[in-house]
Protein backbone atom coordinates (compact mmCIF):
# COMPACT_ATOMS: atom_id res chain seq x y z
CA UNK A 1 0.00 0.00 0.00
CA UNK A 2 2.51 2.40 1.18
CA UNK A 3 4.25 1.14 -2.96
CA UNK A 4 1.33 2.49 -4.06
CA UNK A 5 0.44 5.76 -2.49
CA UNK A 6 4.55 6.76 -3.33
CA UNK A 7 3.66 5.77 -6.93
CA UNK A 8 0.71 7.75 -6.89
CA UNK A 9 2.72 10.98 -5.31
CA UNK A 10 5.34 10.56 -7.66
CA UNK A 11 3.02 11.02 -10.71
CA UNK A 12 0.63 13.42 -9.55
CA UNK A 13 4.22 15.12 -8.41
CA UNK A 14 5.34 15.25 -12.59
CA UNK A 15 2.10 15.53 -14.12
CA UNK A 16 2.29 19.19 -12.12
CA UNK A 17 5.24 19.75 -13.59
CA UNK A 18 4.47 19.12 -17.24
CA UNK A 19 2.80 21.91 -19.35
CA UNK A 20 -1.08 21.55 -19.54
CA UNK A 21 -2.81 21.53 -22.94
CA UNK A 22 -5.23 24.67 -22.53
CA UNK A 23 -7.37 24.85 -25.54
CA UNK A 24 -8.73 28.44 -25.36
CA UNK A 25 -6.73 29.87 -23.27
CA UNK A 26 -3.99 32.58 -24.03
CA UNK A 27 -0.68 33.24 -22.29
CA UNK A 28 0.67 36.83 -22.19
CA UNK A 29 4.22 38.61 -20.83
CA UNK A 30 3.80 41.55 -18.27
CA UNK A 31 6.45 43.80 -17.11
CA UNK A 32 7.71 43.23 -13.77
CA UNK A 33 7.15 45.66 -10.79
CA UNK A 34 11.09 46.09 -10.92
CA UNK A 35 11.05 46.50 -14.81
CA UNK A 36 8.05 48.96 -15.01
CA UNK A 37 9.82 51.24 -12.20
CA UNK A 38 12.92 51.18 -14.06
CA UNK A 39 10.65 52.57 -17.31
CA UNK A 40 9.15 55.31 -15.08
CA UNK A 41 12.18 56.48 -13.27
CA UNK A 42 14.16 56.55 -16.28
CA UNK A 43 11.21 57.88 -17.96
CA UNK A 44 11.47 60.99 -14.40
CA UNK A 45 15.34 61.06 -15.34
CA UNK A 46 14.92 62.31 -19.14
CA UNK A 47 12.42 64.79 -17.97
CA UNK A 48 14.25 66.17 -15.40
CA UNK A 49 17.13 66.62 -17.52
CA UNK A 50 15.51 68.85 -19.91
CA UNK A 51 14.11 71.23 -17.16
CA UNK A 52 10.41 69.46 -16.90
CA UNK A 53 8.29 68.03 -13.84
CA UNK A 54 6.10 65.79 -15.33
CA UNK A 55 3.79 62.82 -14.15
CA UNK A 56 4.78 59.43 -15.22
CA UNK A 57 2.32 56.79 -15.60
CA UNK A 58 3.20 52.93 -16.19
CA UNK A 59 0.54 50.20 -16.92
CA UNK A 60 0.12 46.71 -17.77
CA UNK A 61 -1.18 45.49 -20.93
CA UNK A 62 -4.98 45.38 -19.64
CA UNK A 63 -4.59 49.00 -19.00
CA UNK A 64 -3.99 48.61 -14.73
CA UNK A 65 -1.75 51.03 -13.00
CA UNK A 66 2.07 49.32 -12.34
CA UNK A 67 3.30 52.34 -11.35
CA UNK A 68 2.61 56.35 -11.17
CA UNK A 69 5.49 58.87 -10.20
CA UNK A 70 4.56 62.31 -9.80
CA UNK A 71 7.22 65.07 -9.46
CA UNK A 72 7.26 67.69 -6.78
CA UNK A 73 6.36 70.45 -9.08
CA UNK A 74 4.30 68.76 -11.39
CA UNK A 75 0.64 69.96 -11.52
CA UNK A 76 -2.11 67.81 -9.68
CA UNK A 77 -3.65 66.84 -12.71
CA UNK A 78 -0.79 65.38 -14.03
CA UNK A 79 -0.87 61.71 -12.65
CA UNK A 80 -4.55 61.32 -14.03
CA UNK A 81 -3.42 62.43 -17.32
CA UNK A 82 -0.23 60.51 -17.59
CA UNK A 83 -2.53 57.68 -17.09
CA UNK A 84 -5.13 58.05 -19.16
CA UNK A 85 -2.58 58.99 -22.08
CA UNK A 86 -0.88 55.48 -21.32
CA UNK A 87 -4.61 53.82 -21.11
CA UNK A 88 -5.64 54.86 -24.81
CA UNK A 89 -1.81 53.90 -26.31
CA UNK A 90 -2.63 50.74 -24.81
CA UNK A 91 -6.29 50.32 -26.03
CA UNK A 92 -5.32 51.62 -29.52
CA UNK A 93 -1.81 49.74 -29.82
CA UNK A 94 -0.61 53.65 -31.39
CA UNK A 95 1.13 56.38 -30.15
CA UNK A 96 -1.24 59.44 -28.94
CA UNK A 97 0.69 61.84 -30.64
CA UNK A 98 0.49 60.07 -34.07
CA UNK A 99 -3.63 59.68 -33.59
CA UNK A 100 -3.58 63.39 -32.97
CA UNK A 101 -4.14 64.18 -36.82
CA UNK A 102 -6.95 61.26 -37.96
CA UNK A 103 -8.76 61.56 -34.97
CA UNK A 104 -9.21 65.47 -35.06
CA UNK A 105 -12.64 67.32 -35.67
CA UNK A 106 -14.10 66.96 -38.93
CA UNK A 107 -11.94 63.27 -39.22
CA UNK A 108 -13.70 60.29 -39.33
CA UNK A 109 -12.43 58.70 -36.79
CA UNK A 110 -13.22 61.63 -34.69
CA UNK A 111 -16.09 60.01 -32.87
CA UNK A 112 -13.54 57.89 -30.71
CA UNK A 113 -12.77 60.94 -28.94
CA UNK A 114 -15.68 60.55 -26.85
CA UNK A 115 -14.93 56.70 -25.65
CA UNK A 116 -14.35 57.38 -22.00
CA UNK A 117 -10.84 57.38 -20.58
CA UNK A 118 -9.28 57.79 -23.93
CA UNK A 119 -6.82 60.80 -24.22
CA UNK A 120 -5.45 61.68 -27.69
CA UNK A 121 -2.32 64.42 -26.90
CA UNK A 122 1.06 63.76 -27.53
CA UNK A 123 2.84 61.08 -24.44
CA UNK A 124 1.11 58.06 -24.41
CA UNK A 125 3.41 55.02 -26.41
CA UNK A 126 2.49 51.24 -25.84
CA UNK A 127 5.44 49.32 -24.75
CA UNK A 128 6.28 46.64 -26.91
CA UNK A 129 8.55 43.26 -26.34
CA UNK A 130 9.01 41.25 -29.28
CA UNK A 131 6.36 42.64 -31.04
CA UNK A 132 3.71 41.77 -27.90
CA UNK A 133 2.35 44.83 -25.72
CA UNK A 134 3.03 44.62 -22.56
CA UNK A 135 2.14 47.73 -21.23
CA UNK A 136 2.14 51.32 -21.93
CA UNK A 137 3.54 54.62 -20.60
CA UNK A 138 2.19 58.15 -20.55
CA UNK A 139 3.83 61.40 -19.69
CA UNK A 140 2.28 64.50 -18.57
CA UNK A 141 3.78 67.83 -17.57
CA UNK A 142 5.59 69.37 -19.90
CA UNK A 143 5.13 72.12 -22.06
CA UNK A 144 3.55 70.02 -24.74
CA UNK A 145 2.83 66.72 -25.59
CA UNK A 146 5.67 66.45 -27.83
CA UNK A 147 7.88 66.76 -25.10
CA UNK A 148 5.87 64.41 -23.24
CA UNK A 149 6.22 62.00 -26.01
CA UNK A 150 10.14 62.83 -26.20
CA UNK A 151 10.67 61.57 -22.55
CA UNK A 152 8.45 58.55 -22.71
CA UNK A 153 10.84 57.42 -25.75
CA UNK A 154 13.91 58.08 -23.95
CA UNK A 155 12.48 55.72 -20.78
CA UNK A 156 11.37 53.17 -23.29
CA UNK A 157 15.42 53.04 -24.59
CA UNK A 158 16.30 52.55 -21.66
CA UNK A 159 14.60 49.21 -20.81
CA UNK A 160 14.70 48.00 -24.32
CA UNK A 161 17.32 45.45 -23.94
CA UNK A 162 15.12 44.05 -20.24
CA UNK A 163 12.40 43.82 -23.28
CA UNK A 164 13.87 41.89 -25.61
CA UNK A 165 13.22 37.67 -25.47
Amino acid sequence: MRLLYLLLTALLLAAGSMPAKADGLVTFKKMTLELATKLAQSTLAACRAQGYQVAIAVLDSAGGVQVILRDRFAGPHTPETARRKAWTSINFRANTIDMLEFTGPGQQQSGIRHIHDALFVGGGLPVLAGGALVGGIGVSGAPGGDLDHACALKGIEAITADLEF
